[in-house]
């Protein structure tokens, strides 16, 4: 009897959208914001907070416009406290200027 072998199922990688840029990469290749009931906005390094999120790339340009442009207000669906947009001011200030394309897993500073 001859042996059948099974095709190799690709594992799927979720997929999101960069909320700036619009650029489409790998969810963990992204920097995901959440609003959450308790606490806030927050940066979400895990990915897997409970509440609404929002994604953006690891570089400063992306997350300046989304700050400037009102674009995570719109994603989050809410208004940014003063606190919330420094700390996100905060943390983009200590990610690259520019996107970094090597495929690895991000690092997150801090």
């Amino acid at each position: 009897m001859a042996h059948v072998t099974q095709p190799v199922r690709r594992r799927h990688i979720p997929q999101r959208s960069c909320i700036a840029c619009r650029r489409t990469d790998s969810k963990r290749a992204l920097i995901r914001i959440v609003r959450t009931a308790q606490q806030g906005v927050q940066i979400d390094p895990t990915g897997k907070l409970a509440g609404r999120g929002a994604y953006l790339c690891q570089s400063q340009p992306c997350w300046q416009k989304a700050i400037k442009s009102s674009a995570l207000n719109r994603a989050l669906k809410t208004t940014l406290t003063v606190d919330e947009l420094a700390a996100l001011r905060a943390f983009a200030a200590s990610l690259p200027e520019a996107l970094e394309s090597d495929g690895d897993e991000p690092v997150l500073p801090g």
